[in-house]
């Protein structure tokens, strides 16, 4: 199956796409800053630099795409059926490095949370998540 848009096009949707900033990452933001709960962004010094964490109070929280971390059982999660050979090995690289910094996160002792794109909609499984980490200041 051919890409159906020209490749100034497609150029042009992919460079729309962002790693930081994103809409469920600024919603997930606003509810945790609304209850109080204080955080840095995309931390350097942390694997896999968390999209919101805090080293005194050791939590770290990423709001994942569900297409680029291949989110099981989830409808967004589907591979292009076009350059396979591309997609495939990327996506599966994706997912082992986010596993790794999982591991090595974990291993420092941080609480982990993982929000699914898919999953931002419903605030009450954000509300859910913050009685979960319960980390107010």
């Amino acid at each position: 199956m051919t890409d159906h848009l020209t490749p100034e096009k497609r150029s042009l949707n992919m460079s729309k796409i962002r790693s930081k900033n994103t809409k469920p990452e600024l919603i997930v933001r606003k509810v945790l800053h609304n209850s109080g709960i204080r955080y840095r962004l995309h931390a350097k010094d942390l694997p896999g630099k968390p999209d919101l964490s805090n080293k005194r109070k050791k939590f770290a929280i990423f709001v994942n795409g569900c297409f680029w971390h291949q989110h099981k059982g989830c409808k967004r999660a589907n591979i292009p059926k076009s350059n396979t050979d591309y997609w495939i090995p990327k996506l599966k690289k994706n997912v082992t490095r986010f596993k790794d910094n999982l591991n090595k996160l974990n291993n420092m002792g941080f609480r982990i949370a993982v929000i699914w794109e898919c999953e931002i909609n419903d605030l009450n499984n954000n509300k859910r998540f913050i009685e979960i980490f319960n980390v107010k200041n």
